[in-house]
């Protein structure tokens, strides 16, 4: 609600009736009316009285509207009873008022209330409803007492009722239920209506949809000319929903507030079509029944259905062709059409008939559009009969055996192809039968005995030792196969068999044990023994065909055994084998073998030992002995005792030992025990008396450094034994002596004197005092220089090079002192390095004579304040300068100093001499010094001056003598400039129809002289004048009468401003003002509606269209501004609201809405308008199609699970559907599908067959036949699109086996006889037998169980059923019963019938094994070269000795054969160990550098059939003796393992290294089987096997090739070499790495091409190679002297190449730098830690920081005090800018370290980062001081020196308390390289002897009180200087002398360029302020 703003109008009385435009009466303009206004209406209401004598009427105060307008919103926004309006009224004659209305229908509407005086209230009497009414029309009338009853006045009253969002959309009739038939394209189902009574966007509806169920993508609704377009989007299928509950929503588009909704329900029904097909509901999968059941029996039953339920057709049945079963085709019956046989195998598998049964749809319909038949299997079992008898595949069976064949021995058949098969194919015990011979016998016998359907017999031995070929040699019997149930079914078979003759004796020794002995180190040929055996067999069967062969052991490789006469020796020499010192004793095993070598065998066991002889010499343990002696002291520090050892045999002549010294200079100043090997010198050594040969010997040894400090004795001494003949070993032994410190310095003079200058500047050198020291080490001889007394701070000492000079800022000139004092006495002290009281110094006395100059600058005095009146004249001396000088005859001159005149205009501005010349406007005499006008003055463009004067005295004997003042002056002003006013010309614009006094413009005008008060007045057009109002005193300009834009589009007139000067003074200014228009026209589109389409793959920001309106108004009512519906756009599309331009806003997708209907609104007067109700709209509909694009892949539904078929399955049946989808359009190839198999199918065993573009089918395209297994096929579906979008699905067919195949045994073969001792305890583990199946899943899975004998052997043994491992289930007696025969049964799971197979086993019980089989050495050592192909290299172990082969208790019985198991160390599986030959190989590659040592566990057992022996058994496992082998041993060429050389009784191998034969020991790797990965997931061995003889330990070595390059750690090496850097310094390191080993891995490194400069500055005169590379170590070497001001970096590129000439090449940078360019980080590491992790820090911090970090050094930290700390390390490094190559200041580098710090504050915390700091201090030297600012700092010197005057004197009254402190005070040396110093690094920091208190802080003798705890002290503030005082003397060094003065001490104490780890003088520097007189403090001298 608004009300009307009220004011009074003092102007016409006229009214004009005119309706008022929208929104004028909300504008409210300030009322300006001045008081000149008051009193005309004060006149004119005087008048009027006097003129009328009769009662006025009253009158409405309406501020001149013409009708009263008021906007209210209806209800219930706006209340009955709301008090919308207040009436105010005016009467002339003070009468009382009454408001009222004219009755009428509208004026019902209100209700007014008169509350007195000249108001009414109106209030709304009725509810407001914009759709029954939008406007009332209301007469207002208003009355006095004195009018008559209809005599009053009237005011029309104009209600407007505003819309607001009250009615809900209503759907007009509209059809509820809909059927749609499934298949039906997509497109319009119907159309929908709502209205909505409101107006503009409430009364816009916009038409939404929902699904009740969640199908919102099937159905779609558009809002197309406000109706809604309900679409079906795809097609229907009436199986998968056909109903579908539709919500229809219409919507209004309100954008403010509540958003109403109206709702439309409609019903679609699917109707069913003919397009799915039958589907079977009830089918029998398997049935059974008897084969003899009688034609036409029932079998089964299937029942299907119509597919498509609203239809349901009928089905009918049928059968593929069969001739056993028929099917009844309504109601799907199956029944017999002839007799059965389960035999017959035409077409079933055991009994078992696949039938594929078809349902057929009748269809009463021509458009069926799917497949009309389905098919399905079922199985049917025909139950057996007994209908046959076992039968025999041959008639005759002819075998052969041979004599005293084993028991259970199979016969082998003669014939060829022989049928050994019996079958009987009833099933159950129709088909089982019984094997047996007839007549008994007990030689042989037949397995199995029993057997069901078909079985392959086995004719064996029964009763081995009645089998003699002597006896008898043929043997005839008949076989019997019977049923069991019907004994009256049976078949026979006739055998014969031929017996053969065997050799069957073994050879026997003359001794079981040879003992034998030789010399160690015997020759070749040496005979050792003979051995011998016999052969009670014949011929070569016999003793004649014994051959001596298979000599194993040790040493086996280095004897000759002859194989004819058994005669055993040396056959090559043995080295290390023949060595007694090595092993004593060796074991060797010999066989004899009968038939030539090819026959039995027979091992003895041969015991050699080895004789000692003298042939070692004694050892040293070390290669030489190092100790310390002290000058002059009688001892050593530490007492030095050789030992050498001698390797012969203890207790010996041979071993006995004894010292002597044989060589050395001062071998006569030593003796030795020469049986204890004690060595001790003979008297006191003098150090300065020995030779110095330390040059002889440049680095360390055994941790004692080599300095000057220590000279070094050499001596030899021998070591013999006694034998014969004598033997004898020296070494070397060196005697360290350390100098001690006993010579004091001495100067060159005792006097010094020298003149100097009174201006002679601080830092300059006076004269240089030297002393030397006869010590002959430093620091012993080092010499520091001090000032004892008389400096009075005048004068300062170099410690070092002992150069007196001027202390800096002290002053020589006498006038300045107190006494005028011109000459100096010092006392100046030279002190040596030695520590504590055994430093030793003395003094020299230096006269210093000063000499006057004449140095006194003028003085000018003080200078007054001038006042000058501007435009002053030329000529007029202003003022007289005057100038003193204390010199004698000097010469003055004056000038102006233009660089410090300044001058400020009337705001204290400053004036620039560039913008008035100020200082032309004078001019000074310069002799006279007068001050003259020479340009008049302008007060306006500056107001102060000041002016510099310059006196000069140009008599001055040094340098310029200058002094300067200023003369301020003051411009006085006159009256000389007219007002101007802010603006050349002024524009304004107003509305039309504004009211009186409102604002136009404000004209302002200024006045730059000090009369600046201006009034203003109007000039121009009366008429323009008379309509506005001009305030002379602000300048405002209102409005004063009624402004039409229809008579006045713009008013021009003018002003004028005058000024209060006498003079006055005026200007005039243009003034145009500019009348506007108001908004009285509503915006049009231009063209009508229009279609647009657009791509769904167009970007955000794609155009459309561009929209267009106009209006006809100007200025913003005229402007455009366009807007979009919201809910229309849902966020896809923007309009632009300046130009109109539709776009994309959002990424469109077709297949979530394929199409808009935007509503687009233009606004006028937007920006300001639309909020306060001005603006004007318009609307307009726009609709937009989406087009496809192929953005959308494929969907494809496949089985999830693997699909089931069986080997058997028929070609023409589908295996798997295949259904896919695209949500792109299915009208276009976007949205069709192409299917194909990519993969999986290489033998092209399954075909695709594609049904429609959204189907396929799978078939098999070949038999299925034994391809059963799982394949996975690769579908690949593909659009039709371009591009065509791809993808892969996999698709699992599982093809099922058939149970034919039964289980066959794989391990042991037939023919098996087992060995077990009778003592082998229950649950041993026998044997594992192991049987497989060629079929798949359940038919493959074998189960084992054991099957009964007639001698129930069966019982004393039990099979694990799962694992086919037998076990002994009772105790064995081997007295009652020594063999047992069982039968091992195999069966498979298969359905419907289980196969089987069996396995006959022969268990022989023997005697206990009481010996295992035992390996004659503990450790042997074997090599394989790496990379070697598998097998290629086959190494054979040593054999074993078994006792229990020399006491069989069965002559009968074969030994027992031993086999080789690794039982650890062979996790992965890189060996592998024959077990009967004894061959070791590798099974995989061998890489050196991966794995280089190998350690292996072998035991030898007689457990020959099972290699589970890793002691991994859960059960116990006895001595079982498997023998299925059909031939002897393997033979392999001899020597092709130096089984001596890698014995371990030959050498040790205490740990994985290995001797090399070169003598250099090479450390690998060793092999960790934890570390491989174990496919089979079983767990490691807990530890190695327990030490017994039956296991070797084998040391596999792995040996190396030539297959790794080198290489290079980095690509890129950086460093930087100092300026400073010494010529030939080794300053960086290239390195490589190679993988190999010894030579393989040896690299050499070369610079190749150019060494290349870049930004090079001062390297002109380098002409040869700057750097040099080592080629062995790839240290680069500096080949150039570096000097200052050289800068640049240089870059090559290096070679590291191996023997084999691999290489690898990296880039080198090396930069120049300075030392104040290093940065230094402190850590909290150990310097190994650091070293370790400095890659990393290095690579982190030039990333975060993007620059080139090098490291330049680390080492440990030490501490301000100089002590070492441990704990810390320092390390120091510089970085390269990487965009240019400079390297960064260390100030640059901190900055960029603070500005990444959050970035490498992980890393800091990481590594312990405590502190980050320059390297090297770097002094701070301040420029020259100019102009004021030097005058400042002038009396601030001034005011600091007073304070310092006053301070000095409160410290002097404390100077006698430390005098005496201060003269007992001792001071420290500094710390050299010393061995003491070194060696000792807990000693706390050494103190800097310098002669200045702050060079250390707390090295003053005033602090030693608290010397040992407290080291850092506050710094001192002075004392005074006096005969007796502490001077404090100050040395202000510039930055180029402390370069030399560093230089200075590092030559003094040259073992070490680096200033910061020698002396500690300047670990104070890096603590350095930005004060630079603090470094010059610490690093002054002060007197002692």
């Amino acid at each position: 609600m608004h009300n009307e703003s009220q004011s009074e109008n003092s102007g016409s009385m006229d009214y004009k009736k005119v309706r008022l435009k929208d929104g004028s009466s909300h504008r409210r303009y300030p009322s300006r009316l001045s008081c000149i206004h008051i009193h005309i209406q004060v006149i004119i209401l005087t008048t009027l009285i006097g003129l009328v004598t009769s009662n006025r009427p009253p009158r409405f105060a309406i501020d001149g509207q013409s009708e009263i307008v008021l906007r209210l919103k209806e209800t219930p926004e706006t209340k009955v009873g709301t008090l919308i309006y207040t009436l105010k009224g005016f009467d002339p004659d003070n009468d009382p008022l009454t408001f009222g209305k004219r009755n009428s229908h509208d004026s019902e509407i209100i209700r007014i209330e008169n509350t007195g005086g000249n108001e009414a209230k109106v209030f709304l009497a009725k509810e407001l409803d914009r759709e029954v009414q939008d406007e009332y029309a209301i007469v207002l009338t208003l009355t006095d007492s004195h009018f008559s009853d209809h005599n009053y006045v009237t005011q029309s009253f104009l209600l407007l009722v505003e819309d607001i969002n009250d009615n809900v959309p209503t759907f007009l009739p509209y059809p509820n239920a809909i059927e749609i038939p499934e298949g039906s394209a997509p497109g319009v189902v119907t159309t929908l209506e709502a209205t909505d009574a409101d107006e503009g966007a409430y009364g816009q509806v916009v038409y939404y949809l929902q699904e009740l169920d969640g199908d919102n993508d099937v159905f779609s609704i558009a809002t197309h000319q406000g109706k809604g377009v309900l679409r079906l989007q795809r097609e229907l299928d009436y199986e998968q929903k056909s109903l579908y509950q539709l919500r229809i929503l219409a919507i209004d588009r309100a954008n403010q507030g509540p958003v109403n909704t109206g709702t439309a329900a409609i019903l679609v029904k699917v109707k069913d079509l003919e397009d799915q097909p039958p589907e079977f509901v009830e089918v029998q999968a398997v049935a059974r029944i008897a084969e003899d059941a009688p034609v036409g029996t029932r079998v089964l039953r299937v029942r299907a259905i119509d597919g498509d339920r609203g239809i349901n057709n009928p089905i009918a049945y049928s059968l593929e062709a069969n001739d056993l079963f028929d099917i009844n085709p309504q109601t799907g019956i199956v029944h017999t059409l002839t007799e059965l046989d389960r035999e017959e195998q035409s077409d079933q598998v055991n009994g078992a008939h696949i039938l594929r049964i078809t349902a057929t749809e009748l269809s009463k319909s021509h458009t069926q559009v799917a497949p009309m038949t389905v098919r399905t299997e079922v199985t049917i079992i025909v139950s057996d009969v007994n209908d046959e008898i076992p039968t025999f595949g041959e008639a005759v069976y002819r075998c052969e055996v041979n004599e005293n064949a084993q028991t259970n021995t199979p016969l082998n058949f003669i014939d060829l192809e022989v049928q050994n098969v019996v079958f009987d194919h009833d099933e159950g015990n129709n088909g089982t039968f019984r094997l047996f011979l007839d007549p008994p016998n007990d030689l042989f016998e037949i397995v199995p005995e029993l057997a069901v359907n078909e079985a392959n017999f086995m004719l064996r031995v029964k009763n081995s030792k009645s089998l003699d070929f002597e006896q008898f040699t043929e043997v005839n019997f008949t076989i019997f196969a019977r049923e069991i149930d019907e004994p009256s079914r049976w078949s026979s078979a006739h055998v014969q068999i031929f017996i053969r003759d065997q050799n069957d004796n073994f050879p026997e020794f003359s001794q079981m044990i040879y003992n034998a002995s030789v010399l160690e180190n015997s020759d070749q040929g040496t005979i050792i023994t003979q051995v011998q055996a016999v052969d009670v067999d014949s011929g070569d069967y016999g003793t004649m065909g014994i051959r001596y062969t298979n000599l194993r052991g040790g040493i086996a490789h280095l004897l000759h055994l002859n194989p004819i006469t058994g005669v055993i020796t040396i056959g090559q020499p043995g080295g290390p084998a023949f060595d007694r010192e090595i092993i004593s004793r060796h074991y060797l095993t010999v066989e004899a073998i009968d038939s030539v070598g090819q026959g039995n065998r027979n091992t003895a066991q041969i015991i050699i030992d080895i004789l000692d002889v003298n042939d070692n010499a004694p050892t040293f343990p070390q290669r030489q002995y190092e100790t310390k002696l002290l000058e002059n002291q009688p001892e050593f520090e530490t007492p030095l005792q050789l030992e050498a050892r001698d390797a012969d045999l203890n207790g010996t002549e041979n071993s006995q030992v004894t010292y002597e010294i044989v060589e050395g200079m001062y071998r006569s100043n030593f003796t030795i025990d020469p049986r204890s090997g004690l060595l001790r010198p003979l008297h006191r050594f003098d150090f300065e008396d020995l030779v110095d040969r330390s040059s002889r010997r440049p680095v360390e040894t055994q941790g004692i450094p080599q300095s000057p400090s220590i000279r070094e004795i050499d001596l030899l001494v021998r070591a013999r034994d006694s034998g014969i003949p004598m033997l004898s070993t020296v070494v070397p032994v060196l005697i360290y002596v350390q100098d001690v410190n006993d010579n004091p310095p001495i100067f060159q003079r005792s006097f010094y004197a020298k003149t100097v200058p009174e201006d002679l500047p601080g830092g300059s050198s006076v004269l240089q005092v030297t002393a030397v020291d006869r010590d002959g080490s430093a620091p012993n001889n080092a010499v520091v220089y001090r000032i004892q007394t008389g400096a009075s701070d005048k004068f300062i000492i170099n410690s070092e090079t002992g150069v007196i000079s001027v202390a800096q800022g002290a002053n020589l000139d006498p006038d300045l002192t107190d006494n005028k004092r011109s000459l100096y006495t010092l006392t100046v002290l030279a002190l040596d390095g030695g520590l504590g009281n055994s430093q030793l110094m003395t003094t020299a006395t230096v006269n210093i004579s000063i000499q006057d100059v004449n140095n006194k600058p003028p003085v000018l005095g003080e200078m007054p304040a001038l006042r000058i009146v501007e435009n002053t004249l030329v000529g007029t001396q202003v003022y007289r300068i005057q100038a003193t000088d204390s010199d004698q005859n000097a010469i003055l001159r004056y000038k102006l100093n233009p660089e410090h005149c300044e001058a400020r205009n009337e705001e204290g501005a400053l004036v620039k001499s560039g913008e008035y010349d100020f200082m032309g406007a004078f001019d000074v005499d310069p002799i006279e010094g007068t001050l003259k006008v020479v340009k008049l003055l302008d007060r306006e463009r500056v107001e102060h001056i000041k002016l510099a004067i310059t006196v000069e005295d140009l008599a001055a004997a040094k340098g310029r003598q200058i002094a300067e003042g200023f003369l301020s002056i003051q411009v006085l002003d006159e009256n000389d400039n007219n007002p101007k006013f802010r603006q050349p010309f002024y524009r304004q614009s107003i509305t039309e129809n504004s009211i009186n006094g409102a604002m136009i413009v404000n004209v302002l005008a200024s006045d730059v002289d000090k009369n600046r008060t201006i009034t203003y007045a109007l000039e121009g057009n009366p008429t323009y004048r008379s309509l506005m109002h001009l305030d002379p005193q602000t300048g405002e300009i209102v409005v004063a009468s009624k402004i039409d834009h229809e008579q006045h589009q713009w008013l021009n007139f003018s002003v004028r401003a005058t000024d209060s000067g006498l003079p006055p003074r005026s200007s005039l200014v243009d003034v145009y003002i500019t009348v506007l228009d108001e908004n009285d026209n509503n915006p049009y589109f231009v063209g009508g509606s229009k279609n647009y389409t657009i791509s769904e793959k167009a970007p955000p920001g794609t155009r459309i269209a561009t929209l267009q309106a106009a209006d006809a108004d100007s200025g913003d009512f005229g402007k455009i501004t366009f807007l979009m519906d919201r809910i229309s756009s849902q966020g896809k599309f923007t309009i632009d609201a300046d130009t109109g331009v539709l776009t994309v806003a959002d990424r469109l997708d077709r297949e979530s809405k394929d199409s808009y209907n935007l509503v687009i609104e233009a606004w006028d007067n937007y920006q300001f308008g639309f909020l306060a109700g001005e603006s004007r709209n318009a609307f307009k509909q726009v609709f937009i199609s989406i087009l496809d694009e192929n953005d959308n892949p494929p969907e494809v539904s496949l089985p999830r699970s693997c699909v089931l078929i069986t080997e058997y399955h028929e070609l023409h049946e589908r295996v798997a559907s295949i259904s896919g989808k695209d949500a792109d359009d299915p009208t276009t190839p976007n949205g069709r599908l192409d299917f194909a198999i990519t993969q999986g199918n290489k033998d092209g065993t399954f075909e695709l067959r594609q049904v429609d573009p959204w189907n396929a089918q799978i078939f098999a395209s070949k038999s299925l036949r034994n391809r059963f297994g799982n394949y996975s096929l690769i579908i690949t579906t593909r659009d039709l699109g371009v591009p065509a979008n791809i993808v892969h699905s996999t698709l699992d067919i599982c093809v099922s086996d058939f149970n034919d195949h039964a289980p066959v045994f794989v391990r042991p073969l037939h023919n098996t006889t087992v060995r077990i001792p009778e003592n082998a305890t229950v649950g041993t583990l026998i044997m594992q037998a192991q049987a497989s199946d060629a079929d798949m899943g359940q038919n493959a899975l074998v189960r084992y169980r054991l099957k009964p004998d007639p001698l129930g052997s069966y019982k004393m043994f039990e099979v694990d059923a799962n694992t086919g491992e037998l076990f002994l289930r009772e105790p064995l007696n081997r007295e009652r019963q020594k063999i047992h025969e069982i039968r091992i049964e195999a069966y498979d799971q298969g359905l419907p019938t289980s196969l089987s197979t069996d396995l006959d086993l022969t268990i022989y019980v023997r005697n206990v094994n009481d010996y295992e089989p035992q390996f004659i050495i503990n450790e042997i050592s074997m090599n394989f070269t790496e990379h070697s192909d598998p097998g290629a290299e086959r190494l054979k172990l040593p054999d074993t000795v078994d006792k229990d082969q020399l006491d069989l208790d069965d002559p009968n019985e074969a030994p027992s054969q031993v086999c080789y198991f690794i039982v650890s160390g062979n996790e992965a599986g890189y060996f592998s160990l024959d077990p009967e030959t004894h061959v070791l190989t590798i099974n995989r590659e061998l890489d050196r550098e991966l794995v280089a040592n190998f350690t292996l566990y072998v035991r030898a057992t007689e457990i020959c059939g099972n290699d589970s022996v890793t002691g991994a058994e859960k059960r116990p496992r006895m001595g079982i003796e498997i023998n299925n082998r059909l031939g002897g041993f393997l033979h392999h060429r001899q020597n092709v393992f130096d089984r001596f050389k890698h014995s371990r009784q030959l050498r040790s191998m205490d740990g994985p290294d290995y001797e090399a034969e070169d003598g250099d020991t090479v450390s690998y790797e060793s092999y960790d089987a934890s570390q491989e990965d174990h496919q089979d997931g079983a767990p490691l061995p807990s530890s190695h096997p327990e030490p017994d003889s039956s296991v070797v330990k084998v040391n596999v070595r792995v040996l190396d090739i030539n297959d790794n390059p080198p290489r290079f750690r980095s690509k890129i090496f950086t460093g930087g070499i100092t300026t400073n850097a010494d010529f030939g310094l080794k300053f960086m390191r290239v390195e490589a790495i190679d993988a190999d080993e010894g030579d393989n891995a040896k690299i050499g490194y070369y610079q190749v091409g150019d060494i290349r400069q870049t930004l090079s500055e001062g390297l002109e005169n380098v002409k040869k190679a700057p750097f040099l590379i080592d080629p062995e170590t790839g240290e680069v070497q500096l080949n150039f002297d570096p000097q200052k001001g050289m800068k640049g970096y240089f870059d090559f590129v290096v070679l590291a190449n191996d023997t084999l000439g691999m290489r690898d090449v990296a880039h080198v940078f090396i930069y120049l730098l300075r030392e104040d360019q290093k940065v230094r980080f402190v850590f909290r590491l150990q310097p190994d830690e650091l070293r370790s992790k400095v890659d990393t820090f290095r690579d982190t911090l030039g990333n975060i920081t993007a620059s080139i970090v090098n490291i330049d050094e680390i080492k440990v930290h030490e501490n301000k005090d100089g002590s070492v700390d441990k704990t810390k390390t320092d390390l120091y490094m510089h970085l390269v800018e990487r965009e240019d190559n400079s390297i960064y200041e260390v100030g640059e580098v901190l900055k960029l370290i603070d500005s990444h710090i959050e970035s490498l504050d992980e890393l800091f915390k990481d590594l312990n980062v405590l502190d980050t700091q320059p390297a090297e201090a770097q002094l701070l030297t301040a420029g020259p001081t100019r102009g004021p600012l030097f005058v400042w700092l002038v009396f601030t010197n001034l005011f600091l020196a007073t304070l310092l005057v006053v301070t000095v004197a409160l410290c002097a009254s404390q100077r006698n308390g430390y005098r005496r402190q201060l003269r007992a005070a001792k001071v420290n040396i500094f710390r050299g390289h010393s061995s003491l110093s070194l060696q000792h690094t807990q000693e706390p920091g050494t103190r800097v002897p310098n002669t200045n208190k702050h060079s250390v802080q707390g090295s003053n003798p005033i602090w030693l009180k608290g010397y040992e705890n407290e080291w850092f002290k506050s710094e001192e503030t002075g004392s005074v200087g006096g005969h007796d005082s502490l001077d404090d003397n100050f040395l202000a060094v510039a930055t180029q002398d402390m370069q030399e003065t560093l230089k200075g001490t590092a030559k003094l104490f040259s073992s070490s360029n680096d200033l910061n780890r020698t002396f500690n003088l300047y670990n104070q520097i890096d603590k350095l302020t930005n004060n630079a007189q603090i470094l010059a403090r610490k690093l002054e001298t002060t007197e002692l």
